[in-house]
Order: structure tokens, then sequence, then C-alpha cells
């Protein structure tokens, strides 16, 4: 198996915050309970019901979860676009003979529907992991360096034993992808590919 470069999906190659607002906003509608969606999608990243907990009691979690998903395939996927430099950063990857992997706190259907709208392609995918649950995963899929937006994919990574690429687009600030364990910080993907011919020159083959 190729080696590979792991990626979170949102706010890290998609900018997912017009759908993700929409999404809320029909659900609010729904459900009848108020969710501000403005400021649901300052903190992207953590699991869904991490978010919904914030604003519906316990008993009613999952039952909204199965509303919000059947809403998010509705609103949602059309709306996003890819993050500056996400389609370079994945050709580069190709280029240098690298599979890419795509761990995501995202349910894997959702998070499959962006990558076919966007046009963005995956060797594989994994949905629905978080933090120290996405590390398996890398592992599993070869995934030599991991990139994301939020301070849990450095978790993830330091957890898999990979280095962290933290890409200050989402919610979390430089100084805080780096204190949480990042090895390199970038300001957006647009200097990726130049970081990883860097990067990958010491690490061995790449194929």
């Amino acid at each position: 198996m190729r080696p590979a470069v792991g990626f979170d999906l949102d706010m890290t190659l998609i900018d997912s915050r017009p759908g993700i607002r929409a999404a809320y906003r029909a659900l609010t509608e729904r459900t009848g309970v108020f969710v501000d969606a403005d400021l649901v999608v300052t903190r992207l990243g953590p699991p869904l019901r991490t978010e919904l907990r914030h604003w519906f009691p316990e008993d009613r979690i999952e039952e909204t979860v199965t509303t919000y998903r059947e809403l998010y395939a509705q609103y949602a996927i059309t709306p996003t676009v890819p993050m500056p430099g996400a389609v370079e950063t994945l050709v580069a990857v190709r280029d240098m003979g690298l599979r890419v992997v795509v761990v995501t706190s995202k349910l894997g259907r959702l998070a499959q529907l962006h990558l076919d709208h966007l046009g963005l392609v995956a060797d594989e995918l994994a949905g629905d992991l978080f933090a120290e649950g996405k590390a398996a995963a890398l592992t599993e899929h070869g995934v030599r360096w991991y990139a994301g937006d939020h301070i849990g994919d450095m978790v993830a990574a330091r957890t898999a034993g990979v280095p962290g690429i933290g890409v200050a687009t989402g919610p979390c600030s430089p100084g805080e992808l780096t204190a949480a364990g990042a090895a390199y910080v970038l300001p957006d993907l647009n200097g990726f590919p130049a970081l990883l011919r860097e990067i990958a020159v010491g690490s061995g083959p790449t194929a």
C-alpha cells in the first residue's frame, strides 16, 4: 500500500459554513427549537451530537441527529466550496505518488456527497470519527502526515504517531494548533504542496 496524506474535511478541504448554516436554519424551522446557525459555524470540528447538546435536551438528541442529517443532504451540499488551495493540494499529493485519505467527524455518507459534488477524489474515506478516534483510521490507511484545522486533528495525529499539519482556516489559532502538537502550521492550504515536497524528502520512499 502506497503511503498517504490524511486530511480533515470541514474547514480543511472544504468551506462548509454556508451549507451548514443553511442546514441549521432549516433544523430550527423543522423543530421549532432556535439554533444560532451563525454561532455554530464558528466552532466546526467536534461531532454533531456535541453541537446539538447546546440546543436540545438529551432525550431529543438522537431524533434530532436523524432530522439534521436528512436536512443536511438537502441544504448543505450545494453551497459548500473548496478551501483555497485544496484542489492544488490534492493534485500535488498524487503527483508525489501518495494517496489521499480523508478522515472526518462528519458521517461518511455526507462527506462523500461533498467530495462528489466538488470533484475532490479521496482514495479512502473514514467518517464519524473525532480526535483520538481518528487515530486507528490514520494507521489503517497508511497515513504518514495528517492535516486539519482543529486541535482535535492534532490530537489524532499525535495519537497515531504521525506529524500533524495544522491549517489555521478553522476555529483554532496557529498557537492553539501548535500547543496541541502540530509539527507544522500553515495559514491555509496554498502553502501545502511546497511544505509536503520539503518534508517528504527526508521521510523515505513515497511509493
